[in-house]
């Protein structure tokens, strides 16, 4: 997530130069043809054009930002229940005979995230499985398709084991079985999210329609700017294919990019909280790095 105040020209840029070369060499085009050949350039109605399409844009930008808002809610639903899982299990689990369960539970909680983490941004969970449990407590979790749903049943068997063994009562139990029910479905909705693409065609009519309308903008303005219809066509088409980028930047909030839900901060939050209650060495909150916070 681009956290700088002014986003920097290089970001934007790195995500358009293509599509916005390609058009200043059109609008080149276009107008040596209309100085050098007999040719009329039509009247279009580029404001009628252009209304719709920023209608369009604007309907379609909004979809896609409630996709990222309601990624980064989930989150921070998932670091509440982090915090109450740690608080909880601190309060039922005093004794010394349960101090041992104690921990267990909010180092498994801080490797589910870390491993969350990994699963929605398509990466490899093997180093966080392994970096907080014992290959005995990793494996089952590492044979399941889901692996961050496997690390959350093996807690849920460690809290059921706490009730047999007479450290917590039935009371206890569903209070805490009752915030992992609030973390499993934190996780439901992250990969629906995930997994549920906007529409097909809410992702290829704005772009087929956005190329066409720069293809029409030099004809349309050629009468008016004469020489100077590059750099009014390329300008106007820049505002129109930054729009069209900022859905296609926000439309997957957990895929690892500059504009998404800053997962690695979030999931190092948690991971202090945890190690702090335990009372273990915490490491540092994750920082910025050139504007952007991962």
């Amino acid at each position: 997530m681009i956290v700088d105040a002014v986003p920097r020209v290089r970001h934007i840029v790195a995500n358009v130069w293509r599509p916005l070369t390609a058009l200043f060499i059109w609008d080149v085009a276009v107008t040596v043809a209309y100085f050098y050949y007999p040719l009329t350039a039509p009247s279009l109605p580029l404001t009628l054009f252009g209304s719709a399409l920023a209608l369009f844009l604007g309907f379609r930008d909004t979809s896609a930002y409630q996709r990222w808002w309601e990624g980064r809610v989930l989150w921070g639903a998932m670091i509440n229940a982090s915090r109450n899982l740690a608080r909880t299990a601190r309060s039922y689990l005093p004794d010394e005979e349960a101090r041992d369960l104690q921990r267990a539970i909010l180092l498994r909680q801080i490797t589910y995230v870390h491993v969350l983490r990994c699963q929605l941004r398509r990466q490899d969970t093997s180093f966080e499985l392994n970096r907080f449990l014992s290959p005995d407590e990793a494996a089952p979790a590492a044979a399941r398709t889901n692996k961050a749903n496997g690390i959350l049943d093996g807690t849920g068997r460690r809290i059921d084991h706490a009730r047999a063994q007479g450290w917590i009562d039935t009371m206890q139990q569903a209070a805490m079985e009752d915030i992992l029910v609030d973390i499993a479905n934190a996780q439901g909705g992250m990969e629906r999210l995930k997994n549920t693409p906007l529409p097909n065609q809410y992702r290829f009519f704005p772009t087929f329609f956005t190329r066409l309308f720069c293809l029409l903008l030099p004809i349309g303005l050629v009468e008016t700017l004469g020489i100077a219809t590059p750099i009014g066509s390329t300008v106007a088409g820049l505002m129109f294919l930054a729009v069209l980028q900022i859905g296609d930047d926000l439309v997957d909030p957990f895929a690892g990019k500059l504009h998404d839900v800053p997962l690695t901060a979030m999931t190092r939050t948690i991971e202090i909280d945890l190690l702090e209650a335990l009372g273990d060495p915490a490491p540092q909150p994750v920082v910025p790095v050139s504007g952007v916070l991962w």
